[in-house]
This record gives C-alpha cells, sequence and structure tokens, in this order.
C-alpha cells in the first residue's frame, strides 16, 4: 500500500522525503529516470519513501547518492543496478538486467 499523502508520513519518513529532495536538488535525477510528472511516495507497509514518476520508475537514495531502484518486470527480482545480479528465469529477463546496464553505461554485473 503506497501513499502520496504527507499526513501519513511520519516524522522519519518525512526527513527521509526531505533527503529525496536535496538529492534531487543537489544531483539531479537519475539519468534512466524520467522528469513526468514525479512525486514522493512512501510505502506503508515497508516505510520506504521514493520519488514516482508517470511510468511508475523509481529513485532511491542509496548511501548518499539518488539512484534508480529497478524491478524485474519478468521475475520480479528487485534493488538498485548493483543488487540486480541474478539468475534470469528467461531470455525477457536477461534482455531487462542488459537494457539497464546498458543505460548505465555497466558492462556487467
Amino acid at each position: 500500500m503506497t501513499t502520496t499523502d504527507f499526513a501519513k508520513f511520519g516524522s522519519r519518513e518525512r526527513k527521509m522525503a526531505e533527503d529525496l529532495l536535496k538529492a534531487w536538488r543537489k544531483q539531479g535525477l537519475p539519468e534512466d529516470f524520467y522528469e513526468d510528472e514525479v512525486t514522493i511516495m512512501m510505502n506503508q507497509n515497508s516505510g520506504n519513501v521514493f520519488l514516482t514518476n508517470a511510468d511508475y520508475q523509481v529513485a532511491m537514495i542509496n548511501g548518499d547518492k539518488l539512484e534508480s531502484f529497478y524491478d524485474c518486470p519478468y521475475c520480479g527480482h528487485e534493488g538498485f543496478l548493483e543488487d540486480m545480479e541474478h539468475e534470469p528465469e528467461d531470455e525477457e529477463c536477461s534482455r531487462y538486467l542488459e537494457e539497464i546496464m546498458e543505460v548505465q553505461g555497466e558492462t556487467a554485473l
């Protein structure tokens, strides 16, 4: 369950939202994150706070950097780029991994 209602964000989550906005201002959005209807959202189950957009892409703070957070549409594996290494279940999954690596300028995970 997700929400954009700041009234449902606790103090911790509002601080995370502040950190996202600061990172966006200082670093810009990740290169592969589209700047279309960008909003802050919170997952009420996990407490994660993130940026999302009209294409349902996700950007989160990873350490001190704003990075894309990926979700393989074929097998459901998710994480930041360094977390995406896994045994692909099929050709489509392999192709998705290759695409995100190419966009990030990586040759292999």
